[in-house]
């Protein structure tokens, strides 16, 4: 179907206790990797295709001025290796800055509950 051009959505949707919001994400865009993908089509599973999908690609999608995106800072380049997202260096979200330091004391808080 991806060689005849259907384009694919990455989803976080599986109902598994033991599967967290966020964190699958990097196994499925290494499961589209292994599936045939290159590591920019898997990355576009979660970006601009989506937001063609919803009829959003004028605001969403892709990171461009004008238009509104969270964004993920990694150490790495994922395009030599998908499994470089898991590499975060830092995220910005709603326009306010995360460090990794402030994810991990983040995660750590979360682990507590």
């Amino acid at each position: 179907m991806h060689r005849a051009g259907v384009k694919f959505m990455l989803g976080t949707d599986i109902p598994a206790y033991y599967a967290y919001t966020g964190f699958t994400v990097h196994d499925e865009l290494a499961l589209f990797v292994q599936a045939g993908f290159t590591p920019l089509e898997a990355l576009q599973t979660a970006t601009i295709n989506p937001a063609k999908f919803l009829g959003l690609e004028k605001s969403l999608g892709t990171v461009e001025k004008g238009k509104v995106a969270d964004l993920v800072l990694l150490d790495a380049n994922p395009l030599d290796n998908i499994a470089n997202t898991k590499k975060i260096s830092a995220v910005v979200v709603s326009g306010r800055y995360l460090s990794k330091e402030k994810l991990q004391e983040m995660l750590r808080n979360a682990e507590q509950r």
